[in-house]
């Protein structure tokens, strides 16, 4: 099929005397007709060319699906006398969501997400809140894709939906004690930066609320929560490297809110409430990894904050959970996730035992303070997901549900997980998780698929996958490189993957690849790369600086124009990344920038085979970046390898918003995969 050639109109950039001709400007025109043709074309090519594994596709969605447990129900949660839980059903796309009586155990469907979406492309719920009496219920949808929920209310006991649809909300909703006042933020029509904290009553409905708190600062977002003690109601305005938070009285919603400490540059803190005290995780005083303190209710300022637990080089406070008998805080030692049990009376002061080499841990839906009961979750590449009780008090554990997998020969033995180290150029050791199943690896040359993200302290750790399995169980590796910019190994490992030091996590990966091929794991031939949004950055970075090492790269919604989005203040979350990526209204960091945004460093050479998707609804990189960033490359790429593009006209930054749907974007890619190799069936 004939190639999509994109038509050239100049348009010229200028900033700091700098000139870039960039001649896919015009694709930024949103519904304009032309742009909505060189999508249609691009999608036909990509149809056209992958149309042999058309039968590979559908064989690899039938049988993840298959290893589905269909009709599942998820572990209930106790809040205010009820059982939180959902069911799947067979055939079936989205969720229903239930609750029971703790005393009468009476079953309560509170919606049918599948009924709700119906004649939707998209459909997205989000933000059940029950309010106080157990009566009400808030709650956002999405039917565009694009994060913009307008938030609606449900009588509970006679099952009709109130008068109230509010647009332009987060999807986060905080109810007042009184039962009658909604606090939700709201969202700039524009930009989309999460800006205003309004009121909503009930009693008033005639209006979509009163505006309590705006966040004025450009780099700031602001929310708005309840403390687990349901005592307070919290408005937090952060930015990359600031916070500050004000407080009412839940019990209180009128009350004017008050701050609890003033923003300072570099001063991150969060807040929480346990009886007579709040409680602080904060990075005070040079805590690069953060530290829990502790001050009384009516002394907030950071002068009167006190050290419960204290700061330590080596490991990073990620997360405490508060009970009547115990403090919970989850860290990480080494890039591995501890749990920690305190006891407030300091009769104990230990850490959950795991031993698996490579793994994930994080507590779970913990809403009870007067419980010795802990939820957590753990898994590992090879083993699924559990959802465990742990008595703090008697240290005997429950697993509560093990993720099914629907698979008579599925063994989590027959799986090999571990943890190697790659050098970077600064002599930095970067480690990288691997999974693969033991009897089909090769002692050289598999295919391998190596995933990577690096940004904004977003730590990926490795998971077990029941779709990885089709990849596993063909023969490829699967491994998750833990570049600079994410935080696995500590609050540094992130600082030193941002800003002025972002080619950092460029360099860690290709470092990973070279070290995977060097030690037999892969080869250039056979090796695979993926990334999406920040990770589609990385991506598209790799293969300018290094296109040789890869086979095959796939690249999902990604973030490649970096210069040109960020210098465009009215683009949805450009002012919020300045401490991200810089701001290039600075000349040192429009060089910087510039000197790896890929979109500008895209050169005539050999580029590997590609895939990149995107939603055309995308908030958070619009769909213009990839479809620029695709049709420069046809006209660079010196080689005849494969560059295919799709565009899901219906979904957004998130894809696909059903369980069906969104496997079948996992097996698009995985054909595409093993389509390369070689591999039919």
């Amino acid at each position: 099929m004939k190639l999509p050639v994109a038509k050239k109109i100049p348009h010229v950039h200028e900033k700091h005397g700098h000139q870039r001709i960039d001649h896919y400007n015009w694709m930024r025109e949103r519904d304009a007709p032309e742009v909505l043709s060189y999508l249609e074309q691009e999608n036909d090519y990509y149809d056209a060319m992958t149309a042999h594994t058309d039968d590979l596709k559908e064989s690899l969605f039938q049988e993840i699906k298959g290893r589905l447990k269909e009709d599942d129900e998820s572990v209930p949660y106790l809040f205010n006398g009820y059982w939180y839980y959902t069911k799947m059903e067979v055939g079936e796309s989205y969720p229903y969501y239930y609750r029971r009586n703790d005393a009468t155990q009476k079953e309560e469907l509170l919606f049918n997400v599948n009924e709700m979406a119906q004649g939707h492309d998209f459909y997205k719920f989000t933000g059940m809140n029950i309010s106080p009496d157990n009566k009400l219920a808030a709650f956002g949808i999405d039917t565009k894709g694009r994060r913009e929920y307008t938030l609606m209310v449900k009588n509970l006991e006679t099952g009709e939906l109130l008068d109230v649809a509010v647009p332009l909300t987060t999807g986060g909703y905080t109810w007042a004690a009184d039962n009658n006042t909604l606090f939700f933020t709201r969202k700039d029509p524009e930009t989309l930066r999460a800006n205003r904290i309004f009121k909503y009553k009930l009693t008033n409905p005639d209006n979509d609320g009163e505006l309590v708190f705006e966040e004025e600062d450009e780099i700031y977002n602001c929310f708005v929560y309840k403390t687990l003690s349901q005592e307070f109601i919290m408005i937090k305005s952060s930015s990359t490297l600031s916070d500050e938070v004000r407080f009412i009285k839940s019990n209180q919603p009128d009350a004017d809110f008050q701050l609890f400490q003033e923003r300072e540059k570099e001063l991150e803190y969060s807040v929480a409430h346990y009886k007579d005290h709040f409680f602080i995780m904060t990075n005070k005083d040079g805590a690069t990894n953060f530290k829990i303190m502790q001050t009384p209710l009516h002394l907030t300022e950071k002068e009167n904050w006190e050290d419960l637990i204290a700061h330590d080089n080596d490991v990073l406070l990620e997360d405490f959970n508060l009970f009547e008998k115990f403090l919970v805080v989850s860290d990480r030692f080494n890039g591995l996730n501890r749990i920690r049990i305190k006891a407030w009376d300091g009769t104990s002061d230990y850490f959950l035992p795991f031993d698996n080499e490579t793994y994930t841990a994080y507590t779970g839906a913990n809403l009870q303070f007067d419980t010795t009961k802990l939820r957590y979750v753990y898994n590992s590449l090879t083993t699924p997901a559990s959802v465990i009780e742990f008595d703090m008090e008697t240290r005997e554990k429950k697993v509560l549900k093990t993720q099914p997998v629907e698979d008579a020969d599925f063994d989590p033995s027959n799986y090999t997980s571990q943890r190697v180290w790659a050098t970077a150029p600064d002599g930095t050791k970067v480690p990288i998780s691997l999974v693969y199943k033991t009897s089909m690896k090769k002692e050289t040359g598999n295919p391998l698929l190596l995933y990577g993200y690096g940004s904004y302290g977003a730590t990926i750790d490795p998971y077990f996958s029941i779709a990885r399995l089709s990849l596993l169980n063909r023969g490829f590796i699967y491994a998750i490189a833990h570049i600079r910019g994410g935080e696995y190994l500590g609050r540094t490992w992130y600082e030193d993957g941002k800003m002025f030091k972002k080619r950092n996590t460029f360099t860690d990966f290709i470092a990973c690849s070279e070290h995977l091929i060097k030690e037999g794991y892969t080869s250039n031939e056979q090796l695979y790369a993926s990334g999406g949004s920040a990770g589609g950055l990385l991506m598209g970075a790799v293969i300018n600086m290094a296109p040789q090492l890869y086979n095959g790269i796939l690249s999902a919604v990604p973030f490649v124009d970096v210069v040109s989005t960020m210098l465009d203040d009215t683009i949805p979350l450009t002012t919020g990344e300045y401490d991200e990526w810089g701001n290039p209204n600075h000349k040192d960091s429009y060089e910087y920038m510039l000197s790896y945004s890929p979109y500008d460093q895209i050169k005539e050479q050999d580029y590997p085979n590609i895939l990149v998707t995107t939603g055309y609804h995308d908030s958070q990189v619009q769909y213009w970046e990839p479809a620029k960033w695709v049709a420069r490359l046809r006209e660079s790429k010196t080689n005849d390898k494969l560059l295919l593009f799709k565009t899901d006209m219906k979904s957004g930054h998130s894809g696909a918003s059903g369980r069906y749907d969104a496997l079948k974007e996992v097996a698009l890619e995985y054909a595409f995969l093993l389509d390369l190799e070689g591999i039919t069936d």
